[in-house]
């Protein structure tokens, strides 16, 4: 009997290819997730076992209900002062980005990418830690640089790559880079970001200082063997590291089921290494306070990292260059259950008696005219379609301290070929 004839009685193999909820032309359908009460979760000290916090993985930590009140045992209880500065800093973020966006459809530059529905993670998260704790951010934490109070012409000048731009137009617009801000250069390839923050803090504990880093990346990069490696040396070594997962559902225009979503909370993965694991609400700016700060004591503390999952939605599409119309319904954020970050901490304040509509007003108004001081105040050196092919020779320096002589080679012959 030939070799096949055995298996014919076999069932085929087949393999499964992880689906949207829904896709267009579809009704957005969340009501498959499980969305626990706010306050619900449980808070284990900061310098407890890291398997104390394993059954917060498949939870979710939040802290402001449907009613706007911060409860629970994770509610922060945050000076209305702080919350004042967070809530300022996510409405400059948003008005930030809807300006850069539009200059980016004016063709004043070539590249933009928002963080519409996920502004409360970077700004709340630069709230809990220390402006001497470094972040390896992704391209969707400008918040953080927004909350370090970093000139908003600088941002400008850099996604204008013009003369303005201190890093002389090296990066890719929106890449930005601030030692002194603590922000390291954001890389395209975002996995690389973890085993970086993770390199930092072991370096910054082998050296015997206090600060932490905060290493940040999306759902898709977790599929990626860099966040694996990042994982493995943060556990065995204990480095003072925080290890955020933004998971914004989306991975460019993959569903977050294809890097493994379906099977496992991203958070889980903090398990299988040992090492403390949280699961956050990403739209809940208390909640994200809450999570990083605590995070942030333990690894002061010597207790280890901690991998943080942020569950959130990405509102818009993956950047100017995509159309998410094309791989998920219309009207699909309006439907996230987690609702909106800054409405909802809006509501909050306004629960507390700090906040009300004509201060709404001003704020909007006073934002708007400082984004749109800056834009002008940047485009006066100039906008990206502006560039000519000046100053070229600077794309043969800062590499070396003394240039090797087939690279002053080079850079002469380029500079005759343009007289």
């Amino acid at each position: 009997m030939a070799r096949s004839d055995k298996r014919s009685n076999r069932p085929a193999l087949f393999l499964h290819v992880p689906e949207p909820p829904a896709r267009p032309g579809e009704t957005p359908d969340y009501s498959f997730l499980e969305i626990p009460a706010a306050g619900e979760a449980p808070r284990p000290d900061a310098h407890c076992e890291a398997e104390e916090t394993h059954p917060l993985t498949t939870h979710l930590v939040r802290v402001l209900d449907d009613s706007a009140d911060a409860v629970g045992p994770w509610d922060p209880k945050l000076d209305p002062s702080v919350l004042l500065k967070i809530y300022r800093d996510m409405v400059t973020v948003r008005v930030f980005d809807d300006r850069m966006y539009r200059a980016q459809r004016q063709g004043k530059t070539s590249f933009y990418m928002k963080c519409t529905g996920e502004e409360a993670i970077a700004t709340a998260a630069a709230a809990a830690v220390h402006d001497e704790d470094i972040h390896f951010p992704t391209y969707r934490q400008q918040g953080l640089l927004v909350s370090r109070g970093y000139p908003l012409v600088k941002m400008m000048c850099q996604i204008y790559s013009n003369a303005g731009d201190h890093m002389k137009g090296r990066q890719l617009p929106i890449m930005y880079s601030d030692k002194e801000n603590g922000f390291f250069s954001i890389s395209g390839n975002l996995a690389t970001q973890f085993p970086q923050a993770v390199g930092w803090a072991m370096a910054s504990a082998i050296k015997g200082d206090s600060r932490i880093a905060m290493g940040w990346i999306g759902d898709g990069a977790t599929a990626e063997g860099d966040f694996h490696a990042a994982m493995t040396f943060a556990s065995v070594y204990q480095a003072p590291v925080i290890l955020a997962t933004t998971n914004n559902q989306w991975a460019i225009s993959s569903f977050s089921g294809i890097a493994g979503g379906e099977r496992a909370t991203f958070a889980q993965r903090a398990i299988g290494y040992g090492m403390a694991g949280l699961r956050v609400d990403g739209n809940d700016a208390l909640a994200v306070y809450a999570a990083v700060n605590w995070a942030a004591e333990r690894a002061r503390a010597n207790k280890g990292p901690t991998l943080i999952e942020f569950f959130t939605y990405r509102a818009e599409g993956h950047s100017t260059s995509d159309d998410p119309t094309g791989y998920r319904p219309k009207g699909e954020e309006t439907a996230w259950p987690l609702g909106d970050p800054v409405e909802r901490l809006r509501a909050h304040l306004v629960k507390l008696g700090e906040w009300d509509d004509d201060k709404e007003s001003e704020l909007l108004e006073e934002t708007s005219k400082t984004v749109r001081a800056a834009q002008k105040e940047a485009e006066k050196l100039g906008v990206l379609s502006d560039q000519g092919d000046e100053g070229k020779e600077t794309m043969f320096e800062d590499v070396y301290a003394d240039m090797p002589w087939h690279i002053a080679e080079q850079r002469d012959a380029a500079l005759k070929e343009g007289e």
